[in-house]
């Protein structure tokens, strides 16, 4: 096959997925990993996809990946993220949960948890845990961002205001080098800054992916973090940071 076309068809597998693996398009094509990895280079080259460990991702600009494709990105890390962070969320507390599908996993997580009072912005959040007749659910009101149930804006941030919670755990769109959690969206990075002042203690989920990619609109620094979950040890600049910053880093390895 012309490395045109096997190309198209990598950029289709990866809108299609979120993201594309080495070992999965080698198989795929009846190539090299070597030759996948040259492909993935020159499309990283050309703007298409970002390289992660393992493959790549749709590329990341000014706006976010899908939602659909990002509810099967990084599935497995997401479910590891969660299951280590709800485990280190007693019973019996006040809780902020934010939009993004890292925090939904979560959600799944704590259908056992018992006497939790839920406040957020999240609707599948709130659908989520509507099963667990031992959660209290606050929903706050907003403008509803359709792509993924998030609700956004003054409305939403004055309901946050309203509160003072015992833990909040938020998701974010990417990760800088330098620390700071990075969104595609203006008026959801508000939503998450006023999460963060009107919390007790505050944890950050999010994979390796987004370590790779970039958002313009800045929710604040880990260094406003208490604890982070995710699912690789951090490059050693930034983790050399959240260690003299006292944000601890929690590494929870997917399954298999």
């Amino acid at each position: 096959m012309a490395t045109s076309f096997r190309q198209r068809e990598i950029a289709q597998i990866a809108r299609d997925e979120g993201k594309v693996v080495v070992d999965d398009l080698a198989a795929r094509f009846d190539v090299t990993v070597q030759t996948i990895r040259r492909d993935l280079h020159d499309m990283a080259e050309q703007g298409l996809l970002e390289r992660v460990h393992g493959g790549a991702v749709l590329s990341s600009g000014v706006s976010n990946i899908g939602y659909q494709d990002r509810q099967t990105l990084f599935e497995a890390e997401k479910i590891a993220i969660a299951r280590a962070c709800a485990a280190d969320i007693p019973e019996d507390i006040s809780l902020f949960l934010n939009i993004g599908t890292s925090t939904e996993a979560l959600a799944r997580e704590l259908l056992s948890h018992r006497n939790l009072v839920v406040v957020t912005n999240n609707m599948n959040v709130a659908q989520i845990l509507s099963a667990n007749k031992g959660c209290e659910i606050i929903l706050t009101g907003g403008t509803l961002r359709r792509a993924d149930g998030g609700l956004t804006g003054r409305m939403a941030i004055s309901t946050i205001e309203q509160f003072k919670v015992d833990m909040a755990v938020i998701g974010c769109s990417a990760l800088d080098g330098d620390g700071d959690l990075l969104d595609f969206d203006v008026q959801e990075v508000g939503v998450s800054q006023t999460i963060i002042r009107q919390s007790r203690k505050t944890m950050l989920i999010a994979d390796r992916s987004k370590f790779q990619r970039s958002a313009p609109a800045r929710i604040g620094s880990l260094s406003a973090i208490d604890t982070f979950y995710t699912d690789a040890p951090l490059p050693t600049p930034l983790a050399r940071k959240c260690a003299d910053w006292g944000t601890e880093v929690v590494v929870a390895r997917a399954s298999g």
